[in-house]
């Protein structure tokens, strides 16, 4: 019996490395190009959720830029340039800039933010369109068990 194109024999003995990097530059692209098409890009959307007391920041305080770009470091892409993504919400009046260099959200800048997150559940809707939540949490624990088994953490 010989497999057929796309047969489970023939996935079974793709490289998940390859796959998993695929489906992130295509996950990726898609959802910057999303976000651009709501007017930001996704750098500027983290950092205005990492300075806002209603989303990731757990009290609202500024930042300066490095410190923002650590605590999105795991995240950040070579090609994010997260002082020039802060200069363009700096002028659009989103982000204000105190004398020490910590960067704080504004009023407007905070109801850009909220305007944009209402928009994210469509775009997860769009990405996961014809994909059964219970197929979609199955695939996860599978990443995150070859990530164990790889000496990764999940955690």
């Amino acid at each position: 019996m010989t497999s057929q194109p796309g047969s489970d024999a023939e996935l079974a003995a793709q490289p998940a490395p390859y796959w998993t990097k695929v489906a992130y530059e295509a996950l990726i692209a898609f959802t910057r190009t999303q976000l651009a098409e709501l007017g930001i890009t996704q750098p500027q959307y983290w950092l205005l959720r990492h300075l806002s007391k209603n989303d990731i920041s757990p009290d609202g305080h500024g930042m300066t830029l490095p410190e923002l770009r650590q605590v999105m470091s795991s995240y950040l892409r070579s090609e994010d340039d997260l002082e020039a993504d802060a200069e363009v919400l700096y002028e659009r009046g989103w982000l204000t800039r105190d004398d020490g260099g910590l960067l704080w959200i504004t009023e407007s800048g905070e109801q850009a933010r909220a305007d944009v997150k209402r928009q994210v559940p469509a775009i997860r809707d769009r990405m996961h369109r014809g994909i059964d939540d219970a197929d979609y949490v199955t695939t996860l624990k599978v990443l995150q068990q070859m990530i164990r088994n790889a000496g990764g953490s999940v955690d």
